[in-house]
């Protein structure tokens, strides 16, 4: 069925859903008898706890209950686990001091959650959370992501010296040195990846339910999938039987990594639901989000490029600080290391690379994935470092990327940090994405700018990501009565277009029409096995568990069909949504093959009952979309205002199933790497350690008026080799490619003035700043010949 099968461009099924208000979010659930959770935060980033007087709140109309950490360690309530501790030098690990779910003895970063109060209704427990009295015994304050480390900084945590929780290491020291010793020229730049407030549409809700009869504690929560929290909160937590916890996840408002984690919240809605025998609901408002929920990026990283005088890569090293804010949270070590550190090879083929990373903590929000997940950091970078390389020694953008990239022929190619890329043409890629943007000609639209005062810039990035295969997935596959099937499989979209994607693979599969396919996720009383979404997942991952079970479900079909036709079994083939005997012209089709299941009696009994088969994928190999951002854009030299005048893009993905769902998922990438490298920062005061930007009002995200029209080509000639499928993964791209390009245009853009280096976000006052800075530093006949 061609027209709903794979590589056809549909448009997402449930968007008419979506549109027209019937979607079902977590915060749209209210249960009977339910009571409402509000949470008394941290004023300060770094005290002793001492008292916490909470009479007064207890006697407020309507409260029901206050929890305070004394009360979960009476009831034996475990702390949140970071379940990635990831190795460190010469032996040691991960340092892993607790995280408790309400403070305990210390707060740690302001919005700390301290106490959780219950009440009739969502008004009353937020007036009662103002009546608790806390004496706080003020400590000192690290918030600066490159301080944590000085000797002198204030310590978080006793068993973590120098705030250093993990000494993290990657490639071979002495090749890289070596690869040094013999350069001709070595590039060298400091680069601060800035913390991201991650700002879903749908903030955190949470809602816990308990049914003491069953002893079964249900929590209904938006995540990238339950069947990941499930064992957290089962037997780290509350340390009960896994089918004692069911996750129930609705509609998800996007997620972009931080809706995987388990956060205090929820264990509280749980636990209170428990004590209380009814369910109660918390939902975050943006303040608290601000405050709460997991960041993203904050890295330090001084990197060199080592070349010789032909401009060829010999070694690459780095050493970078990353900040894992006050706690650690599920993912935080994995991301700026394993995650991160094997990427700084970038598409290009350099012989040694040497990474090594200290995660630290700060008197901050903790830092965990954020989309791209330690691949953005790494590719902004290699990206930048190699712009800077190609200014310094004169050659172009392109010629420098020409002759280091790694070969078609050389495929596939195992790197320095040990990845192997296995298929692609990144030349053609950047020679692509130049053609779009009419690369040669930008040298007369520089000069066409200069009379109206604009500096215009062009600039590349040539990105590689690894997409995560990390883990298991599951689908169950059952043909239904009417000849449709449902599928139940252990992803959780959030925004990706998964019942599109997953509906096309089975009408290419079983010759279905999508309204004849139904598919669930996001319940673990249902289906109890699943990864879940996150790296770009979950087309590689659901696809090959959804087609192993396609599989079994037309052997199953195959041999009940033998069976009703009289037949040999080989003789039986599936085609065109039927079974069919071969040399005849009698069949069955899906639908009549699972009502003979379900009905007749002549059939064997392992045929009997429904057609359902299940199918588990363990970890394939991991794939590496690949492709060519260029981004062009004026700088208004009297106020630093940035436009964007261009934006191309070309991506291998290897085969597509839905072009349309791969380009939704490349603008919403690009938006927020642009809004990164333009707009975007979270802001701590260094002294006290307070949120500055704690609301929409401080922090800047991308609006329509931020973004150009993107041009987007996607190239199929390069499938991936290491799965059946032959795709890549595609949902984190264009956050990975944005910051670069943008990054490197506005360094083309102000060269001519001298302009060596710009942070991101390049606001309009850290561009005009550093104008004027060029303009005080330069000699006067220097400016006219760039005016």
């Amino acid at each position: 069925m061609g027209q709903f099968g794979v590589g056809q461009p549909m448009r997402r099924l449930e968007d008419q859903r979506f549109l027209t208000g019937q979607g079902r979010y977590s915060d749209d659930i209210s249960l009977p008898g339910q009571a409402h959770g509000a949470v008394l935060r941290s004023p300060l980033a770094h005290a002793t706890l001492g008292t916490i007087d909470t009479a007064a709140a207890r006697a407020a109309p309507g409260v029901l209950a206050v929890y305070t950490a004394e009360d979960l360690s009476a009831d034996d309530i475990g702390d949140i686990p970071c379940i990635a501790p990831m190795p460190g030098k010469a032996g040691s690990g991960t340092i892993q001091p607790p995280h408790p779910v309400l403070a305990r003895g210390r707060v740690r970063h302001v919005g700390d959650p301290v106490a959780f109060v219950v009440a009739e209704t969502a008004a009353q427990a937020r007036d009662a959370v103002e009546l608790i009295e806390v004496d706080y015994d003020d400590l000192p304050v690290i918030a600066d992501t490159k301080a944590a480390v000085a000797p002198d900084a204030p310590q978080i945590w006793d068993e973590a010296p120098n705030n250093v929780c993990l000494d993290w290491e990657i490639g071979d020291r002495a090749a890289t040195e070596a690869a040094f010793a013999k350069a001709q020229h070595v590039t060298r730049l400091e680069l601060i990846n800035n913390r991201i407030v991650v700002s879903p549409i749908e903030p955190r809700v949470a809602i816990g339910d308990y049914d003491a009869a069953e002893e079964l504690l249900t929590l209904y929560t938006p995540t990238q999938g339950g069947m990941r929290m499930r064992p957290q909160l089962a037997d780290r937590i509350f340390k009960v039987p896994g089918e004692s916890i069911r996750v129930v996840t609705p509609d998800v408002g996007g997620g972009f990594g931080m809706k995987i984690f388990v956060f205090c919240e929820q264990v509280m809605v749980l636990y209170a639901a428990r004590k209380l025998d009814r369910p109660v609901k918390w939902t975050s408002d943006r303040g608290e989000a601000f405050l709460s929920d997991s960041q993203g990026r904050d890295q330090v990283v001084t990197a060199e490029l080592a070349l010789d005088g032909d401009g060829r890569f010999l070694g690459l090293r780095s050493s970078g600080v990353a900040n894992m804010g006050a706690y650690l949270s599920n993912f935080a070590p994995l991301i700026p290391t394993g995650a991160s550190g094997k990427m700084f090879c970038g598409l290009y083929d350099i012989p040694a690379v040497f990474v090594e990373v200290k995660c630290v903590f700060t008197n901050s929000v903790p830092v965990d994935a954020y989309r791209g997940a330690g691949r953005p950091e790494a590719a902004y970078v290699v990206e930048r470092l190699v712009d800077a390389a190609a200014r310094e020694l004169g050659l172009t953008q392109d010629e420098i990327r020409r002759r280091n990239f790694v070969a078609p022929a050389a495929l596939p190619y195992t790197t320095a940090t040990g990845i192997t890329f296995d298929s692609g043409d990144f030349g053609r890629m950047m020679d692509e994405g130049m053609a779009m943007a009419d690369w040669d000609g930008v040298g007369g639209r520089k000069t066409a700018a200069r009379p109206a005062g604009k500096l215009r810039g062009i600039g590349m990035a040539c990105y590689v990501e690894a997409c995560s295969a990390v883990g298991q997935e599951t689908a169950r596959l059952r043909l239904d009565s009417d000849g449709g099937v449902t599928l139940v499989i252990g992803t959780q979209t959030n925004g990706q277009g998964h019942i599109t994607a997953y509906s096309q693979l089975l009408s290419e599969r079983l010759d279905l029409s999508p309204d004849m396919i139904r598919i669930h996720q996001g319940d673990t009383a249902v289906l109890a096995e699943g990864g879940g979404t996150g790296g770009s997942r979950s087309l590689l991952m659901g696809g090959l568990a959804i087609d192993g079970a396609v599989d079994k479900v037309i052997e199953r079909g195959r041999a009940i069909a033998a069976n009703l036709l009289d037949a040999d079994p080989a003789d039986i083939a599936f085609a065109d949504g039927a079974f069919r005997l071969a040399d005849t012209d009698r069949r069955l089709d899906l639908r009549e093959i699972a009502q003979a299941a379900r009905e007749s009696n002549s059939l064997p009994e392992e045929l009997r009952g429904d057609v359902e088969e299940t199918s588990r994928t363990e970890t394939p190999e991991m794939t590496y979309p690949n492709g060519c951002h260029i981004c062009e854009l004026e700088v208004d030299e009297a106020t630093g205002a940035i436009r964007i005048v261009n934006y191309v893009v070309a991506d291998d993905f290897g085969k597509l199933v839905n072009p349309l769902l791969v380009k939704g998922q490349v603008y919403g990438g690009v938006a927020q790497g642009l809004g990164q490298a333009l707009l975007e920062e979270t802001v701590y005061d260094p002294e006290s350690g307070q949120l500055l930007t704690g609301s929409f009002m401080d922090y800047c995200l991308p609006r329509a008026d931020n973004l150009p029209p993107i041009t987007i080509r996607l190239i199929e000639d390069y499938p991936c080799t290491t799965n059946p499928m032959g795709v890549k993964g595609a949902g984190e791209a264009g956050a990975i490619g944005a910051p670069p390009a943008l990054m490197n245009a506005l360094h083309d853009a102000l060269a001519p003035l001298g302009v060596a280096h710009i942070d991101m976000p390049a606001t309009p006052l850290r561009v005009w700043r550093a104008i004027s800075e060029a303009h005080a530093a330069a000699p006067a006949r220097d400016l006219e010949t760039v005016r």
